[in-house]
């Protein structure tokens, strides 16, 4: 078993040659509330779920884009009402968003 049941890396790369990254479709701020929502609901900790911050993942033209571990599942994602369905739907019941799922 891994140290956490699911561990959640959010690109957050801000790149400053024009082209698209996930820091300017918002991820922090999406990041911070999935972090939120998790604490909340009492999720986080050992055997539970972590929201990290990642740099570049390399997959900012498809982004925003976070990727679940240990499934290895990559998502986008445009609102909160995406993220929450990720926690509902992935984190929590065990079941992959596929509207939201990039190619692996």
């Amino acid at each position: 078993m891994t140290y956490y049941r699911h561990h959640v890396f959010f690109c957050t790369n801000a790149r400053s040659d024009g082209r698209q990254s996930c820091d300017q479709c918002g991820a922090l701020e999406m990041r911070n509330h999935l972090k939120q929502r998790a604490k909340a609901l009492g999720l986080t900790g050992p055997g539970g779920v972590q929201v990290s911050t990642a740099g570049c993942l390399g997959r900012c033209e498809l982004g925003p884009v976070i990727v679940v571990y240990p499934e290895g599942v990559w998502y986008t994602f445009a609102d909160q009402e995406d993220i929450e369905e990720i926690l509902q739907s992935h984190l929590l019941a065990g079941k992959h968003v596929d509207r939201l799922k990039l190619p692996g």
